[in-house]
Order: C-alpha cells, then sequence, then structure tokens
C-alpha cells in the first residue's frame, strides 16, 4: 500500500527529474488517488510534505504548482553601480541582469506613517514624526516573488526625491536620493532567520516551513544622516547576499581580530 511518504518521494523524484517543470501543475489530488490508488488524506499530506520543503505550492486558483529553488546571488557592490541619477535600473535590476535573469522591483503601495520608538531611533527622529513608508516586491518575470522590501525615509527627504508618489521609481531609491543631493555613502545590514509568518508564505509561495531570510538595511549619506531604514524578507533556500571584497584592514593599518 502506497504510503504518504512514498507519494512524495516519487512526486520529489518526478520534479527532480524534470519531468513536472518549475511553473507547472501537478497532477490533482483526483488524479493521484486514481493512479495510486490512495485515499485524498495521503495524497493531501504528500503533497504538504513538499510544500514544507518549498518544492511546491498551492493557489486556489491554479492548483499545486512547482516552484523554483534556483538560488539568486545578490553581491553587495549592486549599491554603487546605481548612485548616479537617471539610471534606468535599480540595485535588483542591476544584479539580476548580470546573472542573466529579467528582475524587476513591483511598486506596491506608498503612505505616510508615523515613526515609532524603534525607526525614529534609527532614523534619528522623535517619535511621532512623519515617514514616508514604501512597499515593493522583488521579481523575476513574469511572476516569480523572490523578495518584499518594506522602506521607511523621512518625509523632507522623500519629498524631494518623489519617494513619496505611487509607482516604481525608474533607476533605484539611491539614484533618486542622489538626484537631490542625499547621496547614500555608507550602509549597515543586519542578517537573521526565522519562519515566515502566514502573509509572508503566501506572497513568497513557500509553505510556512520554509525559512526566511530577513535583511534591515540602514542607509546614511556623507554626513551621517540616515535616509531610509529598509526590511526585506526572502526565501532562504533562494537568495544568497554576497558580501565582495570587504576590506579587511582598519584605516590605522591594522588588521581586524
Amino acid at each position: 500500500m502506497t504510503s504518504s511518504g512514498d507519494l512524495s518521494a516519487e512526486l520529489r523524484q518526478r520534479i527532480t527529474a524534470g519531468e513536472f517543470a518549475v511553473g507547472s501543475k501537478l497532477p490533482t489530488n483526483a488524479q493521484l488517488m486514481a493512479e495510486h490508488g490512495v485515499s485524498k488524506a495521503t495524497v493531501t499530506k504528500a503533497v504538504a510534505a513538499l510544500a514544507d520543503e518549498g518544492l511546491v505550492y498551492s493557489s486556489k486558483r491554479a492548483g499545486t504548482i512547482v516552484r523554483s529553488t534556483s538560488p539568486i546571488s545578490l553581491p553587495l557592490s549592486r549599491y554603487g553601480r546605481v548612485l548616479t541619477p537617471g539610471g534606468a535600473k535599480g540595485p535588483w535590476e542591476t544584479a539580476t541582469a548580470a546573472l542573466g535573469l529579467d528582475g524587476h522591483m513591483k511598486f506596491v503601495s506608498v503612505e505616510r506613517v508615523r515613526a515609532d520608538s524603534e525607526l525614529a531611533a534609527l532614523l534619528n527622529l522623535s517619535e511621532g514624526d512623519e515617514l514616508v513608508y514604501r512597499v515593493r516586491q522583488a521579481v523575476l518575470l513574469p511572476s516569480d516573488v523572490v523578495q518584499l522590501q518594506h522602506s521607511w525615509y523621512p518625509a523632507a527627504i522623500a519629498e524631494a526625491a518623489g519617494l513619496d508618489r505611487d509607482g516604481k521609481v525608474e533607476g533605484g531609491i539611491y539614484g533618486a536620493l542622489s538626484g537631490v543631493g542625499h547621496q547614500p555613502t555608507s550602509a549597515s545590514e543586519t542578517v537573521s532567520a526565522r519562519m515566515p509568518t502566514e502573509d509572508e508564505a503566501t506572497q513568497l509561495r513557500i509553505g510556512g516551513r520554509v525559512w526566511v531570510i530577513t535583511v534591515e538595511r540602514l542607509t546614511r549619506d556623507a554626513q551621517g544622516r540616515a535616509l531610509e531604514v529598509m526590511r526585506a524578507i526572502a526565501p532562504a533556500d533562494r537568495l544568497q547576499l554576497t558580501y565582495d571584497h570587504l576590506p579587511l584592514v582598519g584605516g590605522s593599518g591594522d588588521t581586524p581580530h
């Protein structure tokens, strides 16, 4: 008798072998039940195991879809390539193009909010000061959402750079900031990992047991003024953050320990 483990192992092998390509549908529950002579509960458990591994995701409209697990490497140097105003691509689009991929930054929403104590401390503002809050998705076309981005900016800086408006910022946020005299000069990133929220799992099309990488980036200009707090969430089995060519010798000539 076929168990859920047997069924998930067979489907996993067929996915790995390419019989079910990325973006294709698995057979329906009814088809799998008929093909293997198993119950609906067995099929449901087998497919859930594949979703927990990140191999498939379920859509109420489309059924069970094979998910891409191809890694995407994002080098730290992507930021330095987009500081000139008027460019056509932002960091995500620049990095994915270098990999031969068609990346796109999708605008989701923009609104004005009040700084909570944590954001106020990061941006060197007072709690309750006005911020511009932008939400975006880093996508591989046509519809592979790889990263969720939430960004906050001091209202005056956002207004000057046009970040308070609806729509995509052509050339990226850094180019827009540079164009109004706030060239990003330094960025500090904190990287961690955790389980996704239900909403994050839905947007990223992952099972609830696929871990996500979280990145909090604080960007400052040459005067040390905080320009942006960005928080990104991405599947840990997809995103690779490459911190390339970091200096190992400090300004005093001492090698850090």
